[in-house]
């Protein structure tokens, strides 16, 4: 009987040390915190000169306003297959994703065919992004054909933006090997990279503008090449995560007219065993302070509330659409 005490010492200390918090298994299954315990977010987003990273504080500072126990933090990372990667290993709570990116991996198709992640979940789709090829005015690139003979910045392996840029290439005709040197650097190197002569052009799949570009054109003259042609169009009529968009000339020096291209929608995405908690968070979060969050990016300038169920590419999280359907949006061509 005198080891009961001890016993329960032991308990009590090692109750101490993990603070007696949930089972793994149990937040796993999509399990709340008790009331009022702090919960630690993170989302994965991309390089700082982009589009996502700043969306993803945008969310954030919505959470906190909210004054809620979810803590946000945001993760600079390689874009979006790192992203649903690193979710799909538990790395990442939420991420930012294109609508490609996260519809292949859904279904297990490209570069997730050996990998596939049938438990990625989005949230909201936030805005349009654009495929960008950006090139120094001295390189002779006018058409999609001009990079053969080229150095190119294609990404690196495995991000959302050299998949793109693939799909672009083969729906072209075009492929690598045609390239006089294909770099795999990630496109927040791309200003410095035509700055410094060591590429001709880099790919950037973004919301516009983007400091990115306008950093590109304040240090170099720069060109947009137009994405278009009947291998283009093709691509996007059997796909239907792509649609055909303008990059507007107003939007960076010395770019003179606007420039057709194809886009996808950035998504919020998560795991379909992610805490309900903090998924309705993020999502009243966006909802309830949705002029103020138009405001903070320039890329939001045409998205509504309705938007935000376009595109989506995979399932939604119960507890976000739950969200929408209290607040009684829908998507627009639902209606």
């Amino acid at each position: 009987m005198k080891l009961l005490p001890s016993l329960t010492a032991m308990a009590l200390g090692l109750c101490v040390i993990t603070g007696c918090s949930q089972s793994t298994d149990e937040t796993a299954k999509g399990g709340d915190a008790a009331a009022g315990a702090t919960k630690f977010m993170t989302i994965g987003t991309g390089g700082v000169t982009g589009t996502y990273y700043p969306t993803g504080g945008a969310i954030c500072r919505m959470v906190k306003a909210a004054e809620s126990p979810i803590r946000c933090s945001v993760e600079s990372t390689g874009g979006s297959v790192y992203n649903v990667n690193t979710i799909k290993a538990g790395e990442l709570d939420f991420g930012i994703s294109q609508s490609d990116t996260a519809y292949q991996a859904f279904k297990g198709e490209g570069k997730f065919s050996d990998a596939p992640v049938p438990e990625l979940r989005s949230v909201l789709a936030i805005y349009p992004e654009l495929l960008s090829l950006i090139v120094r005015k001295d390189a002779g690139i006018e058409k999609l054909e001009d990079v053969k003979g080229k150095r190119i910045n294609v990404d690196v392996p495995g991000s959302g933006n050299r998949m793109t840029a693939e799909a672009v290439f083969a729906a072209s005709g075009i492929s690598l090997d045609d390239l006089a040197f294909a770099n795999e650097l990630k496109a927040s190197e791309g200003p410095t990279m035509l700055k410094d002569k060591k590429v001709d052009g880099y790919f950037y799949m973004v919301g516009h503008p983007t400091a990115n570009i306008k950093d590109a054109a304040n240090s170099v003259a720069i060109n947009l090449v137009p994405i278009e042609g009947a291998g283009v169009d093709k691509l996007v009529a059997e796909n239907p995560y792509y649609a055909k968009g303008t990059i507007l000339a107003e939007y960076y020096e010395g770019v003179e007219q606007d420039i057709p291209s194809i886009g996808v929608k950035a998504v919020l995405v998560t795991r379909e065993d992610m805490a309900e908690d903090a998924v309705t968070t993020i999502t009243k979060a966006v909802l309830d302070n949705f002029d103020e969050f138009k405001e903070s990016h320039p890329a939001y300038k045409n998205i509504t509330k309705e938007s935000l169920l376009e595109g989506l590419a995979v399932p939604q999280h119960p507890a976000a659409a739950a969200v929408f359907e209290e607040a009684g949006i829908v998507a627009a061509n639902a209606q």
